[in-house]
């Protein structure tokens, strides 16, 4: 039996202390927030995407950043073992479009329950984590090679872990030990949620690398005063198309929002996770507001509609193409006089109208800030954990699963499968490693060992 501390109570956290539990270890979860699972309740709009119900090796293709590191940990514990968990523990479950995964209670607090009561036999402990206890290890012992080296090509020799990880100092001054300490901090994203980066603080104190953070599945600014003129327009079934230097690089068709500062909805958090550095490229979206139809149909009904509405005005007449709210604005960027009757629109002016429709363009200025994205994309290097049991490479005893890592999807229930299965493979194989850390601590092996024992230290 391990003893383990899990830092941070949030998905990613609350998972693994109930997996490790499961697993006969003693388990204490650090949370410097007064209620674990927080960010949980904003997930999906309040509804919790739980997961997306589709199989690994589909799930790959939406992981945009690093989808090599879950080889291991998803084909270990894909979307259909967390269905299968979240059911064990009472939460009846729903697929929706996209293969979406929700409760069918539609209320995330059910999903946040249920993680408390898989975790429940784990001790929550109030409080924070203020700094990683390390020790130094001693250096490695070389073993004899199996056949003599060839001096004039020499192997490169690969250090191990200079350190260890015995445990945490709390912000209360405190001193909690452990076997493996495990960050689950989430990354930057709603901080009044917790989600403070503090696990990159204590990376760093570890030596590992951090990829920037920065803001995706996010909001975009636009400084197109139409977009404000519209705020709180709720868009169905319409087609986004992303642009990057006027070469379309994104194309999704769902729902989004204009707001007071530009757009949001599903179908934008998933186009911001395409942007690249925005001081370098030139970005806008075009929005197809009846995809279901060709240019063509479109024409043909918009005839039909005008010549029903004959008598009306410009702006009159578009009552049965487009929501009240996007009528003014639309006539407007037409450029006709709204004082125009329906039947004296012209075949050039009805044109005009179908290509406004099927490409109408908001300019892209910025993304949306951290501290309202979905996630954060960045974080701790995945080239510095073991992508199986999410074990540092910096110190031994040290672990990271959820959204500290580098390692981002786009919206759709993918995060949240990413920090269950990166939670998951560090219970699993939670006796595998402590033992041979053990081992590692051995002092040097002598002449008579057992080459059983020899082959530890050789195969590291």
């Amino acid at each position: 039996m391990a003893k383990v501390l899990i830092v941070g109570a949030g998905a990613a956290g609350l998972m693994a202390a109930g997996a490790a539990v499961r697993q006969g270890h003693q388990v204490t979860v650090l949370e410097h927030t007064d209620k674990p699972g927080q960010k949980i309740l904003v997930t999906g709009k309040g509804r919790c995407n739980v997961t997306n119900d589709c199989t690994a090796e589909e799930f790959l293709h939406h992981v945009r950043t690093n989808p090599r590191f879950l080889f291991s940990s998803l084909g270990a514990f894909p979307p259909a073992r967390t269905m299968e968990l979240f059911e064990s523990l009472g939460v009846e479950l729903k697929v929706e479009r996209g293969r979406r995964v929700f409760p069918v209670s539609d209320k995330a607090e059910e999903i946040r329950q249920a993680l408390l009561r898989y975790a429940q036999d784990a001790e929550i402990v109030y409080d924070g984590a203020k700094k990683l206890l390390l020790e130094e290890l001693p250096p490695e012992p070389e073993a004899a090679p199996a056949v003599p080296e060839n001096p004039r090509h020499p192997k490169k020799k690969k250090a191990g872990p200079a350190l260890r990880c015995v445990g945490v100092r709390g912000t209360s001054g405190k001193e909690y030990r452990a076997d493996a300490v495990l960050v689950a901090t989430g990354g930057v994203s709603y901080p009044t949620t917790g989600s403070t980066g503090d696990g990159y603080r204590l990376a760093r104190q570890a030596g590992h690398t951090l990829v920037e953070p920065v803001p995706s599945l996010v909001s975009l600014v636009s400084h197109d005063p139409d977009c404000k003129k519209m705020m709180g327009l709720a868009l169905k079934n319409v087609t986004l198309t992303l642009f990057e230097d006027g070469k379309d690089i994104f194309e999704e068709q769902g729902e989004m929002l204009f707001t007071h500062f530009g757009i949001s909805g599903p179908l934008t958090l998933s186009a911001s996770s395409h942007l690249g550095d925005m001081k370098k490229h030139k970005y806008h979206a075009e929005i197809d507001l009846k995809p279901a139809l060709s240019e063509e149909q479109l024409y043909d009904r918009i005839t039909r509609d005008f010549a029903l509405l004959a008598n009306h005005a410009a702006q009159g007449a578009l009552v049965k193409l487009l929501p009240a709210s996007m009528q003014p604005v639309m006539v407007a960027r037409w450029g006709i006089d709204p004082a125009t009757k329906a039947n004296q629109i012209t075949r050039e002016q009805k044109r005009e109208l179908v290509r406004l429709m099927k490409h109408w363009n908001v300019p892209i200025d910025a993304r949306g800030d951290l501290a309202h994205a979905v996630i954060t994309s960045g974080g701790v290097s995945v080239r510095e954990v073991d992508p199986r049991t999410m074990q540092s490479k910096k110190a031994l005893g040290l672990y990271f699963a959820g959204e500290v890592l580098d390692v981002d999807a786009y919206t759709g229930g993918y995060n949240l499968q990413i920090a269950f299965c990166t939670a998951q493979s560090f219970a699993r194989n939670l006796d595998e490693t402590s033992q041979s850390s053990a081992l590692r601590l051995m002092p040097a092996p002598l002449v008579g060992e057992p080459l059983a024992l020899r082959k530890v230290y050789t195969d590291r």
